[in-house]
This record gives C-alpha cells, structure tokens and sequence, in this order.
C-alpha cells in the first residue's frame, strides 16, 4: 500500500498552492502565514500543511480532491479545528469548510430534518430549527463554533447525548466523495437496495459491494465487539453495517475523521425538545462519590448528567462565575443532573431525583436552579472545561498556572464501571506523578482530563508514552472505549490493539481501504496510525527563539513562547454568539481564521519556534495578523485559559518596530495625550482646520480613516475648570483622587466635571493628580512600550502619597481605569507602588456602591440601554453598575453587543473602518437606533460613545452624567424632576 504521506515532504508548498489555484478551488492559501495558523487544532499535535484550502462550493472540492490526488498530496478536512485528538492537521492540503461552505440547504418542519453543508456551526443550525421548535441532538461544549462536518467527523456526543444520542443516531443521509473522486449518496439500505446497486456495477455499486462482503464475512464481530455501550466510538462504527441497523453507510461514516471520505452535504434528524427543563446540583465530597451515584441517577431518565470537581472550579476567576461557584452545594465533586418535562411537572422530578442522590453515600446536598441566570452560570464553567482544565489551580501538582494537556481527553466507560475506573485512574495519575482536572459526562461514563505532562523534556515524554499505555489497558479492564466522543485521532490510533484484537484491527484497515485505497485522506489516522508522542506542538527536540520581552509574563513563566501556547485551540473566539462576551470583534466580522484569538496566538507560537515563520519580531506575517486585532483585552476575560491578545499586540509591535519608522497612526494617536495638551492651548484654531478643507489631507497624513470625523477639542479643558473651583460638599467620607484621563479631560469634560458633582452629592472630597498624569494607554496599544513605562512611571509615583495614604482613586474613562488596575502594573513590574495603585482604582458604579455606604442614589425613573466598555468587562464587569441603576429605578438592559468596533485608536486607523463600524452593526448600532425616544443610552467608554454619535442620530452618555442630571441643585433640599431624555444640546455635543 502507498502512502500518499511518504511523498509530501519533496513537495513545494507554493507548487502545490499555484496547482490548486489554477484548478479553481476557491481560495488557496500557500503562504508561511496562512500555512502557521492552520498547523495545530485543539490537540497537543502540530503539522505545517503545504496549503489551505477555503472552497466555496461543491465543485471546489472536488477539483482540489482531483489536484491533490494527481500531485499524490493527502487531504485533511477541518471544520472549526476544534478536535483534541489531532484528526485537523495534517501534512498535505487543508480543506477549511467553515468560512464559506457553511450554507444551511432545507429546512423541512415536517419531516424534521435539515440538509446542510459540512462547514455550518452548530449554533447556526440550531437557531434555524429553534423558529420551527425544533433542535438537533447532539450538542458538544463547543456548540458556538464547532460545524456539523467536524461532528460527523468525530461523532460529537455533548452533555444531552443521554436524552437525544449522538451525531450518529442523528444522521440520516450523507453525500460525501472519496479521494479517487467517486461521489455517493449514503443512507440506510434494504437487501433489496443493496442488489440493485450491486447490479448497477457503477463506483458506488462497487463500493457498496465490498462493503456488503465485508458486513457479511464478519457479522459476529461486528454483534459482539462493537457497539456494545453508547460511548464506544473509538475506531470505525461498522456495527452500522449489520442487517438489523438497515445497513446504514452514512452511520458507518460518521467518527472516521476523514479518513474515509469528505462529506458534501448531510440531512439530520431534528428533536422537539421537552416544553420547560430544570437544573439539580448534587454535592459529593469527590469525583468518585460522584461517579457512584450515577447509576441510580439515571433511573430518573435526566436529560443530561454532567459531572466535575474542585481542581476544575478553583481555576475559575471570573467574578460572576466565581459567585455561582461559592454558593455550591458543599463538597469537592458535583453532579448536574437537567431534567426535562412540562413546567408543572418538574419540580416534583427534581425532588424526586434529588431524594434518591440524598440516599448515596457522601452525597452532601443538593440545589435547586430555578434562576435561569444562575442555571446559565453553572453551565458556562461546565462548557469552559475543556479551556480552563489547561492551566492547573494552585497545589494541583505544580505551581498556579502549570501547563495541563489533552491526551487522555475522553475515555468512556460503562457507567456501572465508572466509580471503579475514576479511583483506578485517580491511582494510575498518582503512580505517575500527574495531576489533572476530572470533569465530563458522568451519565455515559465519559471523561474529560487534562494532565500536567511535560513535553519539554525526554523523559516527561516518555512518561507520556507510558501513561497512555496503561490507561488504555484500564480502560480496555473495564470494558471500556479509549474515546468516547473525540475520536482517536493521533493521540490514540496507535492505542487501539489494546483495546482491540487483531482480527478487529484488521477489518478496520480493510474498512479503509475500500474508501481510500491511495491512502490519501487523512492518513495516520485510526489505521497505520502516527505514534502518540510525534508531530507534538511542545517538543525537546525544538528550541524556541530566545526572545526577550519588555512585559513579564509572570503567569507563563517569563516565556514568551509558553504565553503563546496558551490557546489551546478550543476556538471560543470564533464563536459569533455575543452573549456576555466580547471576543473576538473581528473574527465576528470576517470569519477569518487569521482574526481570531487562536490564529494570532499559533502565528505568535510559530514565530517563536523560527520555523515556518522565521524572521522573528521582524515578521509581516505576524504584524499583518495583528493589524485587526482591536486590544479590547475581551480575550484576556472571555478566553477559558486567559490567553491577552492585546498585550501579545503591544510586546509584538514594541519590537517589530524598534529603531523603524512607525506607521502614522502610531505618531498621532499614541501621542495623543502630548498632542492633545498642545491643541488644548488653541482648541478652536484646531477645530478650525480639522473642520477645514484641509482635513482629508491632515487624516491622510496622520494615518486617519478617511471616512472618520475628528473629535472636537473642548474649549476649556477639565483641568483647567476643576482648579479655579471652589469644592462643595461637606466631604464627610474623605478624599478620592479623581484619575483625569486625557480623552474626558480634552473632549468630554462635562463627564469628568459631573463625575465630581456626583462625588461630592456622595461626601467625597474630590482631588485630583498634580500636574497632567498620563496611564500611558495609547503608547501601550502602540506598542511604543519604552515610553509608555516612563509616563506610568511618573504617574505612579505623583499618586503614590495619596494611594499609601488609603486615598481610593476613581476612573471614569474605562480603558483608563483598566490600565491603572492591569497595564501598568505588568508594565512597572515589582513596582510596590503600581500595584498598590492598581488596588485602589475603582470605578464610579465601584465606589458608589462599596464605598459609599448609606449614600442614595437620586431616582431617575425610566429605562436604559448600556453599553460595556471591552476594557471594563475585562477588568471590573458591569455588576456595580446594575447595582447601581437599579437602585435608581432605571429599567436597564445591558446589550450582549461586544465591543463597539472602535475601541480607541483601532476605528480611527486607516484600513480600519469597514471592519470597524461592521463590528459596531452586529449589536449596538441596531439596538441604538431601534430604542424608543425615551431610552436612554448609556456608554462610559469615550470610545463607544464617539461610535455611537457618528454612526447614528442618537448620543451616549456616561452614568456620571445620568446621576449629576438627576441630583438635586447645589443649596437644594427639592428632588429633582429628571428626564430620561437627552436634550438637543446634549445630540449636538455627542
């Protein structure tokens, strides 16, 4: 048998590219950039491939399939890349279905099916079939991004596979086409169907002839060792071949990750879904006592029971998250059970099924949801595993933050064998010195682990090798399936023999080569497999570049390259769901690879590693990445292992521009804070020419968006009035340092001056910083890193004295507030007092609600639409300020928009403002204008308010000003009348 691997390595990556280009497979990517980004998945794997492939329909594929078969490349097809097994690397031609080959085809209600294209997320599916009440099964933790063709691929299961099965009980036809270009339409078969196609003796009746002898020849193993639990999906399903499942070929196909053909299209089942369902958190004090309870637990016929313990929770950080964690019930370990049924009907199964958990020995209670935002919480952590168990808690076997891996990511056992298989296994990580946090679907007997092994030395890889080999032996002990839903992959193809014998690897490789007699999709895979430790991402054998940084990276160690690898490639920054999360605005544009977190952080891996990107912090590969990268630090909140893109943006262009000439940009909006001090001495000559007919050329040479409308300088800088002032109040409570951040001070500052009212109506003695402070934002989002230290520097130390003397300082610019309380700490590091300085920062939602007891809020009656600033939601989230507004009366909602698309400098860069107003239109530009006239809209960041002023007809407005309208005149005892209304004055200045 030849491999079409063998001849890949005497292949030119461009050849291959200029082949396949000029056979019109839609677009075709050879270069170092694309060919970087596409070089690992979600596994601890990684294979450069010669190109991508982004086909736009059928026909693309097929001719790709017809070039690379004549040039004896082989063919990897990935979805979303989301695999942790390495099924979606490969060292040929990648085919990437997700960006365009994505189409929902029919929709039929009746019927209850769907016919889709391979590349259509899962989420985007299930919203279509949600309008006719309807839902497809199978939904894996990565539902926001992972496709449909990567979940026949690897035969997705998810946390309801208990109640509505797996991809594969939900698979009613498939079109697919082999590597020789035969394409077939595969389905369930009667005897009858299978002669006449046999008769027909085309390629599909050829096909399905050898198919038919191989079934026949083998029913008794395909009856007794195949198929016997659900969860067994390891290896190919040909128990799908047997008479009694209708011989169903397109079932069979589903989990041969590529290895058998490339799927065109598939029609799939629909569900209607139970009319309301509830969630029951079960306490234990460990993963096996939990494990234990299972079977019992399935008696009540749960839609989902899902389980995970301690060393998961304690990695959680965010605060939201963290609160629904510390109200848990007592224990280390918790099962969450989701029944499903009529409303009125549920609360009697929860009781039920929490009595019988109460009868389980060590059960130490149980819970109730009925708050749905409570519900979505707990789940959020379920569904996150897979990023957060990546880096471990601290005492998990190593220090805070130390690197855990997938590898043995979903064996699956019987359920009655699950208690006994955790405390083996639990003992088995032990003999090793191991450690990793246990989580998964309890109710199948699968689990999820991630394990602190090290792959940087000889031996910790060959303590890899060796554990894997007795955990398949575990497995295999207790009648197990080495995956229970990830499919095998590179990291347990080579495991198979022992869980099966001879004669069942041997159908197996038969298996394919009835498919793919050339071996050319997805070779290495489940037959003639790759070894477990080659093609790993983190080798001994490679030596990272040694690049020293300006930022510490404390949490990886000082290593740049360890930073990188963070993204472990579970992909949430390609989801395009915005609830409650802000990354990655780009990505939600463009729905290109190289603009999601993941593709900028495995080009930043690649770059370190100076192999396929090989001129280091000099690289245009990395710098053109970057270049949609907004800095909204959304990634640094919403990414599961934490990984800071923006801060990756600034250590990057810090050194690929030293001692260079810098884009424009760089010049006149990372100085923005020298420049603006000098504008403020002649503001309306400056508002004169930028209003002139001399702008479009000022912009072009400052490296502005042509289409962008320069703000206007105030006539009277905030500084300037604060310190001709009088203070007022009596300041009962103490001072607060006022943090003058240069965009309110200079353009806004009627938000910094009701900042102070609202302050003082609370009792505080407002001051602010001598001289004119700076946090060095712009210089950071610049990368000009060297001066951005020497301006926080001095802003550091002019407020060290207050900040040591217990005076809090308040921002009311979010991305201000957010450098003091995160940038410049790492910035300064060791810096005493910057850290100190960043304890002290608040917000004003911040320090009205926690430091200002017995102060009340005026009432302001109405409703409000708010937008988070992206620094805000990364450093401090919105619960004060819902605090906050609540206590004044005001029916807010706080739009899932994301960030507004300007985010500082980035809107207003030229190249920048198609994809930034794009990002502004998914959510808040449309909420904007749809408010009623009475609605006011509330944004704190100057940013988000500037986006929303030249992209509609309404204006934002800060809470401080929402608040200062609202209080009462100065020497007034009379309440107020506010309106929610923002006045005509108020439109024209926004």
């Amino acid at each position: 048998m030849t491999s079409t691997a063998q001849g890949v390595g005497s292949l030119d990556a461009a050849a291959v590219a200029a082949a396949l280009d000029e056979a019109d497979c839609g677009t075709v990517a050879g270069d170092a950039g694309r060919r970087a980004q596409y070089s690992a998945d979600a596994s601890n794997y990684r294979q450069i491939p010669l190109a991508v492939v982004f086909p736009r329909e059928r026909q693309h594929v097929l001719n790709a399939l017809r070039v690379c078969r004549g040039l004896g490349v082989p063919v990897t097809a990935r979805g979303a890349g989301t695999s942790t097994s390495g099924q979606a690397v490969g060292p040929g031609v990648v085919l990437d279905f997700s960006r365009w080959f994505n189409r929902l085809i029919a929709l039929d209600p009746r019927a209850r099916t769907a016919t889709v294209q391979p590349g259509i997320v899962l989420d985007d599916l299930q919203r279509a079939a949600a309008e006719h009440g309807l839902l497809f099964g199978a939904d894996p933790s990565t539902h926001s991004r992972c496709t449909l063709g990567g979940m026949i691929g690897n035969n997705a299961c998810g946390s309801h596979s208990l109640a509505w099965g797996r991809t594969a009980d939900n698979i009613v036809e498939l079109e697919v086409v082999t590597y020789r270009g035969t394409v077939v339409r595969l389905g369930e078969m009667t005897r009858a169907e299978i002669d006449a196609a046999v008769t027909a003796g085309d390629d599909r009746g050829e096909l399905i002839a050898a198919l038919d002898r191989l079934a026949q020849r083998h029913l008794a193993t395909l009856r007794t060792q195949l198929g016997r639990f659900p969860r067994q999906v390891s290896g190919y399903a040909l128990e799908h071949l047997l008479p009694e499942r209708r011989f169903h070929l397109a079932r069979a196909l589903v989990g041969s990750e590529g290895t058998l053909a490339v799927v065109l299209s598939a029609t799939v089942r629909l569900l209607t879904p139970p009319p309301a369902r509830t969630l029951v958190v079960l306490g234990f004090p460990d993963a096996g006592a939990a494990a234990d309870a299972v079977p019992a637990l399935l008696r009540h016929e749960p839609l989902a029971l899902e389980g995970l313990d301690r060393a998961l929770t304690d990695i959680v950080t965010r605060p939201g998250t963290r609160a629904a964690i510390d109200t848990l019930p007592a224990g280390r370990a918790w099962l969450f059970a989701e029944l499903g049924g009529p409303e009125d009907a549920l609360p009697r199964q929860a009781a039920a099924l929490a009595g019988t958990a109460q009868q389980a020995a060590g059960c130490t209670g149980h819970e109730i949801v009925t708050d749905p935002v409570r519900a979505r919480g707990l789940w959020r952590i379920r569904e996150d595993g897979a990023g957060l168990a990546t880096r471990l808690p601290p005492g998990s076997g190593g220090e805070s933050g130390a690197e855990a891996w997938p590898g043995w990511e979903d064996a699956a056992v019987p359920p009655d064998q699950l208690g006994s298989y955790l405390r083996r296994f639990t003992e088995l990580l032990d003999r090793y010195e191991l450690r990793g946090a246990v989580y998964g679907h309890f109710g199948e007997g699968c689990l999820h682990v991630r394990i602190n092994f090290d792959f940087t030395t000889e031996r910790g890889t060959a303590v890899f090798r060796a554990f894997l080999a007795d955990a398949a032996r575990l497995v295999a002990a207790h009648g197990g399936s080495l995956s229970g839903e990830h499919g095998d992959g590179q990291a347990r193809s080579a495991l198979l023999p022992l869980m099966y014998g001879p004669d069942v690897i041997a159908l197996f490789e038969e298996f394919k080569n009835i498919w793919d007699p050339d071996n050319g999709l997805n070779p290495g895979m489940i037959v003639r497999p790759l070894p477990v430790d080659g093609n790993l991402r983190v080798s001994p054998h490679r030596t990272p570049l040694p690049l020293a940084t300006v930022f510490p990276f404390h949490a990886d160690d000082g290593d740049f390259a360890k930073a990188t690898r963070r993204c472990v490639g579970v992909g949430k920054c390609r989801s395009a769901d915005h609830r409650g999360e802000v990354m990655c605005p780009s990505y939600r544009v463009t729905r290109d690879e190289k603009d999601s977190t993941r593709g900028r952080a495995r080009l930043l891996y690649e770059m370190t590693q100076g192999e396929v990107i090989t001129d280091g912090w000099r690289s245009t590969e990395v710098r053109d990445a970057l270049d949609l990268c907004l800095s909204c630090k959304g990634c640094s909140a919403d990414c599961p292992v934490g990984v800071d893109m923006a801060t990756y943006k600034s250590e990057f262009l810090h050194h690929h521009y030293k001692r260079r000439l810098r884009p424009a940009a760089h010049y006149t909006m990372g100085w923005l804070p020298l420049l603006a001090r000098l504008a403020a001495r002649f503001p309306r000559l400056v508002n004169a020419l930028t209003a002139s007919r001399l702008a479009p050329a000022l912009k072009r040479l400052g490296g502005i968006a042509a289409q962008r409308d320069l703000p206007r300088f105030a006539d009277q800088t905030f500084l300037t009035w604060f310190r001709r002032r009088t203070p007022r109040g009596d300041g009962r409570r103490g001072p607060v340092l006022l943090w003058v951040d240069s965009f309110n001070n200079h353009f806004s500052p009627e938000v910094l001056k009701a900042g102070v009212a609202v302050l003082e109506h609370a009792g505080f003695r407002v001051r602010v910083p001598d001289g004119t402070q700076c946090c060095g934002l712009t210089w950071i989002t610049t990368g000009q890193l060297g001066i951005a230290r020497r301006v926080g520097r001095r802003t550091v130390d002019a407020l060290a004295p207050d900040v040591r003397a217990g005076v809090p300082v308040v921002g009311l610019e979010p991305s201000c507030t957010a450098a003091l309380k995160s940038d410049l700490p790492e910035l300064l590091d060791g810096d005493k007092d910057a850290r100190a300085l960043a304890g002290a920062t608040r917000t004003l939602a911040e320090l009205l609600v926690h430091d200002a007891p017995g102060w009340q809020p005026p009432r302001v009656e109405g409703r409000s639409l708010s937008q988070t600033h992206c620094h805000q939601h990364a450093t401090a989230g919105f619960g004060a300020d819902a605090t906050l507004l609540a206590r004044m009366g005001i029916d807010n909602t706080a739009l899932d928009s994301g960030c507004c698309g300007l985010a500082g400098n980035f809107g207003f860069e030229r190249g920048h403002y198609d994809v930034s107003v794009a990002a502004g239109e998914q959510v808040l530009l449309p909420a904007v204008r749809s408010a009623a006239a009475d609605t006011r809209i509330l944004a704190d960041g100057f940013s988000c308010r500037t986006q929303i002023a030249q992209q509609t007809d309404r204006g934002g407005t800060h809470l401080a000003e929402l608040i200062a309208r609202a209080l009462p005149p100065a020497g007034s005892s009379a309440p107020p009348a506010p309106s929610l209304l923002p006045t005509d004055k108020e439109h024209a200045r926004d």
